[in-house]
């Protein structure tokens, strides 16, 4: 399935000149994330996690169905010393 998700997001985030860093799909307490760490130069700022987030939103919707659970989608940066 996260195979699935980075082919469906890699290369619409491309066309705005964002980095696909990781996709994980992991539990935190009771609440499953699909978390999306993008890159993008100089840096990522909040504009550039809403912008990624309105391109990944639809084209998950189109497998929603492979996920188990409800999950909350978390679009993120990569810190500095993930680089």
């Amino acid at each position: 399935m996260i195979e699935k998700v980075r082919a469906l997001i890699e290369e619409p985030l491309k066309k705005i000149n964002v980095k696909l860093c990781n996709v994980s799909y992991e539990k935190d307490g009771s609440m499953y994330f699909l978390r999306v760490v993008i890159d993008k130069e100089p840096f990522v700022d909040v504009d550039t996690c809403v912008s990624a987030t309105e391109i990944i939103n639809p084209l998950i919707d189109k497998i929603e169905d492979e996920f188990d659970d409800a999950y909350v989608l978390d679009v993120c940066s990569m810190e500095k010393g993930d680089k």
